[in-house]
């Protein structure tokens, strides 16, 4: 599994958007720049953002975005689902796939699935909170 700059800018505007509450709706111009992000690029990551309801957004003078949520109510897994094409480690597990004729007898399918579940629960359980947050707890995590 890897994570495209689309997964990894999404958390990036995410917890932006955390991080100036405040503020009210935050230009795309102001994320982008604070995250040497290109805006064009941005737009693309945004409109799944807006269109998935996680966050709002306005036109014009005095526009821009904002989370629809506490920071707390967001998880990774939640983000990273909407932008990337799959999380699943193999292709049989992808939402997706047809059933595998080897499926039955696949002596592998339990560690992929496995990994799976990790994964899932892992990604599940760190919210944008958590990642705003981390640097006070002493943990710096890396997207």
């Amino acid at each position: 599994m890897l994570i495209s700059t689309k997964g990894r800018y999404a958390l990036r505007v995410m917890a932006d958007l955390a991080e100036h509450p405040s503020e009210g709706y935050i230009p795309l111009k102001e994320i982008a720049q604070r995250q040497e992000i290109s805006e064009k690029y941005l737009e693309a990551i945004i409109k799944i953002l807006v269109k998935a309801r996680l966050l709002t957004g306005v036109r014009g003078k005095g526009g821009g975005y904002k989370l629809t949520r506490g920071p707390e109510q967001y998880t990774i897994g939640e983000v990273l689902r909407l932008t990337e094409e799959t999380l699943a480690p193999v292709a049989c597990l992808e939402e997706a796939a047809d059933v595998c004729p080897r499926a039955p007898n696949c002596r592998t399918l339990p560690v992929w699935k496995g990994l799976n579940r990790v994964i899932n629960e892992y990604l599940d359980h760190i919210t944008v909170a958590d990642i705003i947050h981390s640097r006070d707890a002493g943990n710096d995590y890396v997207i």
